[in-house]
């Protein structure tokens, strides 16, 4: 597939068959993620390849973060509701867990170090599509939670940047319309303020 075929095709697939993904299409995403532009090549990106009963723990982190905030987590609506979270990571056979380990160094910028991160999720994402898969990239207050941090065994700056489900597509992505370039975008081709 053409990059720019990849890019104007991709799509986040949030509904995917539960056919497992195997071990060689894995690591194509993860060798797609760590291609991603990073500054002075820190290479600040953590993986955690999640598939089988070893998204168990992820959806008890999940359910125990969102019970925090019940007035009453013990209550038969609350539990049912606990429940269906702890399924989430199910939703895809695979889940690819993506923190930032950024380098503590004085020319290093934690910005610059999401970044690389955020670009390593992309490529992941474009190279998914390009092999067929269905991925979407999760995010959401849990992902951030300190009992995430501890879930991954993360220290200090690190952070979950996001979750990939991945697995084939049930349905074939719909199109949606996407918003143009040009309403974004200032052209600047001479001395003048950019605002």
């Amino acid at each position: 597939m053409e990059v720019l075929d990849a890019i104007f095709s991709r799509k986040s697939v949030g509904k995917v068959k539960t056919d497992p993904v195997d071990q060689e299409t894995v690591e194509k995403l993860l060798a797609a993620a760590v291609a991603a532009p990073n500054h002075r090549r820190t290479e600040p990106w953590k993986f955690f390849v999640l598939s089988g009963e070893g998204r168990r723990p992820l959806g008890r982190t999940m359910a125990a973060i969102a019970a925090e905030e019940m007035t009453d987590p013990q209550s038969a609506e609350n539990e049912k509701r606990l429940a269906k979270i702890a399924e989430k990571p199910f939703r895809a056979p695979l889940v690819i867990a993506v923190a930032v380990s950024p380098v503590s160094q004085p020319n290093v910028f934690w910005q610059e170090e999401l970044a690389a991160v955020s670009a390593a999720v992309e490529n992941m994402l474009l190279a998914a599509t390009g092999l067929g898969l269905g991925a979407i990239w999760r995010t959401g207050r849990a992902a951030y939670h300190a009992k995430m941090k501890k879930l991954f065994g993360l220290q200090g700056e690190e952070q979950i940047v996001g979750f990939v489900y991945v697995g084939y597509p049930e349905i074939p992505p719909q199109a949606k319309e996407k918003p143009t370039f040009q309403e974004k975008t200032v052209w600047v081709d001479h001395d003048q303020p950019y605002a």
